[in-house]
């Protein structure tokens, strides 16, 4: 029998809740590495050893990871697809969990996608968009069903940003009514790309994308090319939007919609720049809000003198459509 052995990094503080989640799939049996526990064993008994072998060491350095196994068959990439999926709404709820990255020793990697494919359907999203992965766009019932309706092609790679989430359904229902033609559009925390290349294939002339995470950076481009869009209309950023200044200065302003399905932290961090990024009569698309952090992001939007127009919900998570509160007001007189 082959066993697949699987890796997710993540951070001390984030090793109970990822083992937690693997529970909840009826996977046991985890092999933890931890940096910060291996050096508390050394540092309390001495008594047990006299010589640390220095590539251990190294290895351990910087090292939060809970292993699994998984049968390598069908219903063992069905189980990791599931996985993928469940970490995909752990990064939209935890901000302390680190990259969440999923690596796998025993098989290549492009392997592994290849197999969890089959798990990732065509998605109809509202009333209008049809999420295709790009494996499946030749399908006849995909052929058919784009006489109604809008392709967005994505081959997600690695990244967060499938369709498949609440959070990014809410948002692409929400681009669906709000996106005008010939707008331009910031999509802040973009994963693969697909909020701010589902805006230029609904009628956005310009967008501009960034993300934290640089691996980001050729995916959002490769599914932009997928979906006929090149670096004309669109760009793609690697950093911090809130704290690099070359990345700020790339990103430029004047945008007349503004989007983010991060986690609640991020959008409260985010509130205080929004308003330097819209242009005026400009929105703030935002998600990637568990319910139970609703108003307190809704507080630090309105602290920051954004007024929620919209508020949407789906399975326990938030969507809100906000303006300058200033604008508001003058539409009122």
């Amino acid at each position: 029998m082959k066993w697949l052995e699987l890796h997710i990094d993540t951070t001390h503080a984030g090793l109970e809740t990822v083992e937690t989640m693997l529970s909840a799939l009826g996977i046991d049996g985890v092999v933890i590495d931890d940096e910060e526990e291996f050096q508390d064993f050394l540092e309390n008994n001495h008594q047990y050893w006299d010589y640390v072998d220095e590539d251990l060491e190294r290895r351990m350095q910087g090292r939060s990871r809970v292993t699994f196994y998984l049968e390598s068959g069908d219903e063992g990439f069905s189980t990791l697809a599931r996985v993928r999926l469940a970490l995909e709404d752990l990064k939209a709820r935890h901000t302390d969990c680190g990259s969440l990255l999923l690596t796998m020793d025993t098989m290549e990697e492009s392997d592994w996608e290849n197999n969890w494919k089959q798990y990732y359907k065509p998605m109809e999203i509202g009333q209008r968009l049809l999420v295709v992965p790009q494996w499946e766009q030749d399908d006849p019932a995909v052929q058919k069903a784009l006489e109604s309706r809008v392709s967005l092609i994505l081959e997600p790679g690695l990244t967060f940003g499938t369709g498949s989430h609440a959070t990014t359904r809410l948002c692409l229902e929400a681009l669906e009514r709000i996106v005008a033609p010939g707008c331009t559009v910031a999509d802040l925390g973009c994963g693969s790309g697909i909020l701010s290349i589902a805006a230029l294939k609904l009628g956005a002339k310009r967008a501009v994308a960034v993300d934290i995470d640089d691996k980001c950076l050729d995916v959002a481009y490769e599914n932009a090319a997928m979906n006929g869009i090149g670096k004309d209309t669109y760009t793609v950023l690697a950093g911090d939007i809130l704290s690099d200044r070359a990345v700020q200065q790339a990103m430029g302003a004047g945008f007349d919609l503004v989007v983010a399905n991060i986690v609640a932290d991020v959008i409260i961090a985010l509130s205080g720049a929004v308003d330097g990024l819209m242009a005026p009569g400009g929105r703030f698309l935002c998600s990637g809000i568990i319910d139970d952090r609703a108003e307190e992001v809704a507080a630090a939007l309105e602290a920051a003198g954004l007024a929620v127009l919209e508020r949407h919900e789906d399975q326990g998570w938030f969507c809100f459509l906000c303006c300058r509160k200033s604008e508001l007001n003058e539409g009122k007189k």
